[in-house]
């Protein structure tokens, strides 16, 4: 009897054409770097399923380059802009915040960001309060053609058609809020943890009854020096750096309405509709989008502008604002990392997470990482970068993290950086033990 011939193992079959054109060095190039990419997300499914980091507690599968859309959102724009206290006598507000009559200090809107709301998350981009709305006019007062003094001349739909042309995007509805209701919400949210840098923060007005002094470090504020904090200027540079550390509040506070005190922290929220807030927003897309806020991923960018020469106005960059804003393009199945990028992880998280983090970034091919070992700070863990949006928009995808574009972050161009806060333990303390070194013990 003939013997038969051995069968094949399963799943194990060489085709050994060698007929068969070989490859581009290119294109094994390209094969090899997919492969090594979906080899290092599988491991990144496996170490990191489970990481809550960074204030907007976004949880989603780690191995999960991008955030798939969710469905059943509602899809709008929204200005949302806070607004000065009004002052009646030296050193006292008004009794009534709304009055427009007998003011010695009128209200301008030193916060303004417009918010794109998807499937695929929430983009938000900050205009700097000295943009100029159009084009500059000599003839004209330069204070007067200031977005931040619209609200007060034109009203909010006035500020809203001064946002639209700035933009030149529609903006489908506002929330103008007053500092006495953020007060509200961030004491019901249980305050704010924030990092003050050096040399510390002293900012003291008498006229305007603000007495603020911080010193370097961590601190936990109340929500009225919560607001202080978010409004003051001086300890980080200029209004840029100002509202970079606005999106890293933001971005924690955003967290914080994930938790159970956030749920109990909605009617207070809710609740400002003519006690400090002024908007038109539909309160059914309001009611249609809370289900959804635990998967919606954060993005923050900040308006690029250019300084109008002889004034303190600015002028919108429209090139750079069409890379910075809303969702990067990223090509899922080819990812590709600039041979001279460089991510530079900043490890504040006091567990000395960075580390391990770099070795599990290299092994998805990044192949400059710079680990700096900071203070531990409360900030929230983050990427960040000024111009490399669409790489930091992978980069934070797989880590889960929020998107932060600014103009005064600790980056330089071709450059992304990581915040590794305190709230990164929970997350990364798996990725810390894999690549810890075994003992000789162990390896046995």
């Amino acid at each position: 009897m003939t013997p038969e011939p051995p069968t094949e193992p399963p799943n194990l079959h060489l085709d050994f054409n060698l007929d068969a054109p070989r490859p581009a060095p290119a294109e094994r190039a390209r094969r090899g770097r997919r492969h090594a990419w979906l080899r290092a997300t599988q491991f990144f499914g496996l170490t990191l399923g489970t990481l809550s980091l960074g204030g907007s507690a976004l949880l989603a599968t780690a191995g999960a380059r991008t955030t798939p859309a969710l469905t059943d959102v509602p899809q709008f724009t929204v200005l949302l802009a806070g607004r000065d206290i009004v002052y009646c006598y030296y050193h006292q507000p008004c009794k009534d915040q709304d009055q427009r009559e007998g003011l010695i200090q009128t209200p301008n809107t030193d916060t303004l960001m417009v918010a794109k709301v998807s499937g695929t998350g929430v983009s938000v981009l900050n205009i700097p309060r000295d943009t100029n709305v159009g084009e500059f006019d000599p003839q004209k007062s330069p204070a007067e053609q200031k977005v931040n003094g619209k609200y007060w001349t034109d009203g909010p739909q006035g500020l809203v058609s001064a946002v639209e042309e700035i933009t030149g995007e529609r903006v489908d509805s506002y929330v103008i809020v007053r500092a006495d209701y953020v007060t509200r919400v961030i004491d019901a949210l249980g305050g704010l943890d924030v990092t003050v840098p050096q040399p510390g923060i002293e900012w003291v007005d008498r006229a305007a009854g603000v007495d603020l002094k911080l010193n370097p470090g961590n601190h936990h504020l109340n929500g009225e020096q919560a607001v202080l904090f978010l409004r003051v200027r001086k300890g980080f540079g200029d209004d840029y750096g100002r509202i970079d550390h606005q999106k890293q509040a933001l971005t924690q506070l955003a967290g914080k309405l994930k938790t159970p005190q956030g749920l109990a922290a909605l009617p207070t929220i809710l609740g400002g509709i003519g006690n400090g807030v002024e908007t038109n927003v539909d309160p059914n897309v309001v009611t249609a989008l809370l289900p959804k806020l635990t998967g919606l991923k954060l993005r923050f960018a900040t308006l690029p502008t250019t300084t109008i020469r002889g004034t303190f106005n600015l002028a919108v960059n429209r090139e750079r604002l069409a890379k910075v804003w809303g969702q990067a393009t990223t090509d899922t199945s080819n990812p590709t990392i600039p041979p001279g990028l460089i991510v530079s992880i900043h490890d504040a998280s006091g567990q000395g997470l960075g580390a391990p983090l770099g070795k599990a970034l290299k092994a998805l091919g990044y192949k400059t990482v710079r680990v700096q070992v900071r203070e531990p700070s409360n900030d929230a863990s983050q990427v960040f970068t000024q111009d490399n949006v669409q790489h930091a928009e992978e980069l934070a995808d797989t880590l889960n993290l929020p998107r932060l574009q600014g103009e005064r972050f600790p980056v330089e161009s071709g450059e992304i950086g990581i915040l590794l806060g305190k709230d990164a333990l929970p997350g990364l303390a798996a990725l810390k033990t894999a690549y810890t070194p075994l003992t000789p013990t162990e390896t046995k």
